[in-house]
Parts: structure tokens; C-alpha cells; sequence
């Protein structure tokens, strides 16, 4: 088929790209040579009045201390693929221990801090992670489970080992108060962070490694809700940070300010804000909990954040937050929202704010993650992910025949790339389901593109709502709701009926100060969408439940109305 947005490419973003056949670790060694002294990670704990509880590392300074943690997990036997799964929040020591692996040839293991100790016994299990890296308070969820797993070593760290200034003891007591800072002790495979580091050369043995070899398994949950990890290579990584570099046209190389505010643990995290930041020698903001909001509006005013990725539980935040206007936010140049659809109206509103251009994106763990993008200096349209990222190729599929779809039409969207994974982690038989033989990765998201070339997210195939036979695409319905003026967050899903087999139930959360009844939110959709896509139910929240990335559990919410059924 004809791919008519590869006409965008002409008016300055580059069709293809030559990119640098590298590892991770080479990215930032790189970096470390021309901008030794640049501040490379700024660590934002909170502020305390003028005063930031926090500390810097210039690359020469972040350089030195991955070197050292490289070295040190040599000296502990860790060699070219063994697995370390990282558990730690936005902090220094995730960087370190990032590039570390990767200058080792070592594969991490991506771990959600907020994880039950079940979850860290499958995801350890099925990974082989012979070495953890975890804050203290963690310890004693992987104690419970670790007999269960290859874990050997455990390198335990802690929020305040990375802060410098008066403030930091004191606010060591208050987390040792809170719970948030343990004691644990060293020795039978228990290691202390700075302590191993201080104790090493900077200078670990040579390892050659292939661009080619796997340097993640980031764990999804995909189609079929099993969690798998996806094997994302250095050279996938590499691409996909390249190809983001070149789609922010603006970017200054050693003088953007990034916010890492988005958990490095999630791909999109890592790939649009810490490796993003390296790559173009900038100053990584680390926030280590975007919530509440205000401190991500402190880090932009104080820190004059020029590049700011997100999700859009952060943009709408910050535009109905009643204390917005205290802040300087006109440093902002650059967006990329991802995660979850993005209102026109609130990427209007953010610009509006800030003077900076907020622009939807999509991409997911498989391809490392972004494939498209809505132009930051040109067309961006409303309800769109835009186009597709240079050397990224997209086409619409029959999800029954396999057949490319005419223009226009509804389909499972595919993609083929430079950043596509190599499969899943011990499971040939969904990589085989999820990438042809001739490399498109089947994303399972139902989409279209339009004349000019620009796509757009119709519904995941396994959220398609089906009420008595009518097709139901949950966006359509959660886009009818953000329009209205009361309305803050909604999330529209197939919930169990009796009669209809699925039934349309949407749960709001409304602005703050803002009142309004089921009845009023049915007549505003009725107006707007034919009758079997009107939600039948209407349930007000305070929050929505959310993953750290931002993105709204839709399977949660399903999952308490079947509850709730039952005992009725």
C-alpha cells in the first residue's frame, strides 16, 4: 500500500537514519568524553524551601561509578548474559546499575519496586536473575522467595546514598522513621552499594559486546495477560533512543534538561528519558515519585526542564492543578505522551501553559518502545499517534485473513523496525503468534490511517466491548466524556450483563470543585454517540486505579464489578 506520510519526512525529520552499531555503555562513554564535567543526573528527592534535597554527578563522576559497579560485579562472578534484575525507583543507583550491566554484557531484568513478593518470585524464577540490586526495605520481600529462584547475591541500596548537602541525615532519620530506609545486614551473599562500588577499581575488564546481543527482558503482560519477557537487544535500544533524538528536532546536544520523572523501569521510561538524556549529553532530572504533582512543577520551575516525557495523568494534573500559575513552566520545549490516549483539548492546554508543544505518541515493550509520533513542529491531530518514527514501517491487517486493509478501514495495526525485539524470553510459540516470519510484529491494537498518513488507536483487540453483537470501541466513548467540561479522567469498559452479554460502563473522576450526575453525563454522550455505545452505568471516583507508567487499569476496574456481582 502506499504510505503517504513518508511525504512528512521531507519538511526536516530524515527518512532514514545511520545508526551507531554500539552498546549501551558505549552511548554513555561517549558522552563521558565530551561533556566530562556536565552535570549528567541531578537526583530531586523533594525541596526543602530554596535548599534541593538531592545531589548531581557530572559524566566523568557517572562514568567512574558504573565503571566500579561493573567491576564489581565481575569480581562477584557475574559474566556476559547472566540475568540482574533491577528493583530500584528513579534514582542514581538504577542508572549506574543500568550501564554497569550493559558494560558487562549482562542482561537486566527490569523489576517494578511496587511488586508483591509472588510477583518477584515469578518474574526472578523465570528470568535465572542470580543477582538483585534493591532498596533495603525491599530486602525482606526477596528473603521470603528467593529459595524459589537462582538469586544469589543481593546489592542492597538506599533513597539518601546518592544525596549530598546538611539536609540529607536528617531526612535518613525521617525515612528510617517511615519505614522506607532498613538495616540490613552484609554478608551470606548481601552487599552494600556504595560500600561495593568504593571498593573497586574503575577500571572492570574488557568484555566485547555484540550491538546484537540482548541487553533487557522487560516483562508484559501483551495479548494474552501471561507476563513474558520481551528480549530487547543493545542495537533495539540504541535505534529506538536515536530514532526519539531525531523526532525532537530541536534538541541541542549537552544542553537539554530532560525530567525523568516516568519509571526508568518501564521501557518507555528508560528509552525517552534516561537513555534519551545520555545520548544527547543532557542533564537526566531524577524524580523518584511524580506524585503529588507539585513536585514535577517544583523540578520544572527550579531545574528549567526543557524536555519533558509523560503520561497524560501528569499533563492533566498540571493543568487543573489550582496552583499552576506559581510555577515557571515556559522552559518546556518538548512532549511525548505515552501510555494512554491523549485529549487534544488538554495537549492545547498544556502548550497553552507552558509554551512547549505536547504531543501524543505510541509504542509498546516490543518494539523498545516507540514506533509513532505526532509531528512536535508540525500537523498534530486530534485523537492520532501520528506517524510512524523514520525506518519504522506500519500497515493495517485483517485480523481474520491477514490481508492488508484499504485505507480508511479498521484493522490489527503491524510494525516492522530497527527496535522490534528478538522474542520473547523461553517462549517460541507467542513469539512466533506475535512476529511473522518476515519481521512485523503484530501489536494487537485495532487501528486505522487516514489520508495523510496518520494513525489511530481504535481499542486494544482484547478491551473491544460486545453488547448484544454491537462492536464498542472504549476510546470513542472515553473521548465523548473528556470533552465535557466537568470531566477530569474517565475510562470506559465491557463490564458482565445478564441480557446483553457485555454492558458499557464508564467510571469518572470529575474536576476538582466540579459536580455532576449519571443522568447528566448520559444525556451529554447521547447526544454524541449512537444509542449502543452510550454507557448504561456511570460510576464517580475520586482516582482511577493506575500502574506507576500512569496507565489506567482497565482489567482492575472490570475484575471489582465482577466481584461485586457475585455477591449480589
Amino acid at each position: 500500500m502506499e504510505q503517504p506520510w513518508l511525504a512528512f519526512y521531507d519538511k526536516g525529520v530524515p527518512q532514514t537514519i545511520t545508526y551507531p552499531r554500539v552498546s549501551l555503555y558505549q552511548l554513555l562513554d561517549d558522552m563521558a568524553r565530551k561533556y566530562a564535567n556536565r552535570v549528567a543526573t541531578k537526583l530531586i528527592l523533594r525541596y526543602l524551601g530554596p535548599v534541593t534535597l538531592g545531589g548531581e554527578l557530572t559524566y566523568a563522576q557517572l562514568l567512574a561509578q558504573v565503571n566500579r559497579f561493573a567491576a564489581a560485579l565481575h569480581s562477584l562472578g557475574v559474566r556476559k548474559g547472566d540475568r540482574i534484575a533491577i528493583m530500584v525507583p528513579n534514582l542514581p543507583q538504577f542508572v549506574i546499575s543500568f550501564y554497569g550491566a550493559a558494560r558487562l554484557g549482562a542482561i537486566v531484568v527490569n523489576t517494578n519496586p511496587t511488586y508483591t513478593s509472588r510477583e518477584m518470585e515469578h518474574q526472578f524464577a523465570d528470568a535465572g536473575a542470580e543477582t538483585v540490586v534493591l532498596l533495603s526495605p525491599y530486602y525482606c520481600k526477596l528473603k521470603e522467595i528467593q529459595a524459589h529462584t537462582a538469586v544469589k547475591r543481593a546489592i542492597v541500596t538506599d533513597v539518601t546514598e546518592y544525596a549530598t548537602g546538611l539536609t540529607t541525615a536528617l531526612a535518613g532519620r525521617k525515612l528510617r522513621h517511615e519505614g522506607l530506609m532498613v538495616d540490613v545486614p552484609e554478608g551470606d551473599g548481601v552487599y552494600h552499594f556504595r560500600k561495593l562500588l568504593d571498593a573497586h577499581p574503575e577500571a572492570p575488564p574488557a568484555v566485547a559486546v555484540d550491538p546484537d546481543e540482548t541487553a533487557l527482558f522487560q516483562y508484559t503482560g501483551g495479548t494474552t495477560g501471561i507476563p513474558k519477557a520481551a528480549m530487547l537487544s543493545h542495537y533495539n535500544l540504541v535505534t529506538n533512543t536515536v530514532q526519539v533524538d531525531r523526532w525532537l528536532s530541536s534538541l541541542e546536544e549537552g544542553k537539554e534538561r530532560v525530567m525523568g520523572a516516568i519509571p526508568f523501569f518501564h521501557v518507555y521510561g528508560m528509552t525517552v528519558a534516561m537513555s534519551l538524556s545520555i545520548y544527547s549529553g543532557g542533564k537526566l532530572l531524577i524524580v523518584p515519585n511524580p506524585r503529588p504533582i507539585d513536585g514535577v512543577m517544583k523540578a520544572i520551575h527550579n531545574e528549567k526542564a526543557t524536555v519533558f516525557p509523560g503520561v497524560p495523568a501528569m499533563y492533566i494534573g498540571i493543568i487543573n492543578h489550582p496552583d499552576v500559575s506559581k510555577y515557571d513552566l515556559r522552559s518546556v520545549k518538548a512532549c511525548i505522551s505515552g501510555s494512554a490516549p491523549l485529549p487534544m483539548e488538554v495537549q492545547v492546554q498544556f502548550g497553552e501553559i507552558t509554551g512547549g508543544r505536547l504531543v501524543e505518541g505510541y509504542g509498546l515493550t516490543e518494539a523498545a518502545p516507540v514506533t509513532h509520533c505526532n509531528p512536535i513542529y508540525g500537523t498534530r491531530k486530534a485523537g492520532s499517534i501520528g506517524v510512524p518514527l523514520p525506518d519504522v514501517a506500519a500497515k493495517i491487517m485483517d485480523y481474520d485473513k491477514l490481508v492488508e486493509k484499504p485505507q480508511g478501514e479498521e484493522g490489527e495495526l503491524w510494525v516492522a523496525g530497527p527496535q522490534v525485539m528478538k522474542g520473547y524470553w523461553g517462549m517460541p510459540d507467542e513469539t512466533a503468534k506475535t512476529i511473522t516470519e518476515d519481521g512485523w510484529l503484530r501489536t494487537g491494537d485495532i487501528a486505522r490511517m487516514d489520508q495523510d498518513g496518520y494513525f489511530y488507536i481504535v481499542d486494544r483487540l482484547k478491551d473491544l466491548i460486545i453488547a448484544s453483537g454491537y462492536k464498542v470501541i472504549p476510546r470513542e466513548v472515553e473521548e465523548v466524556l473528556f470533552q465535557n467540561p466537568k470531566v477530569q479522567e474517565a475510562v470506559v469498559a465491557g463490564v458482565p450483563d445478564a441480557y446483553r452479554g457485555e454492558t458499557v460502563k464508564a467510571f469518572v473522576v470529575l474536576k476538582a470543585g466540579e459536580t455532576a450526575t449519571a443522568d447528566e453525563l448520559t444525556t451529554w454522550c447521547a447526544e454524541r454517540l449512537a444509542p449502543y455505545k452510550v454507557p448504561k452505568q456511570i460510576e464517580f471516583r475520586s482516582e482511577l486505579p493506575k500502574t506507576m507508567v500512569g496507565k489506567v487499569l482497565r482489567r482492575v476496574l472490570v475484575e471489582e464489578e465482577k466481584t461485586k456481582q457475585s455477591k449480589t
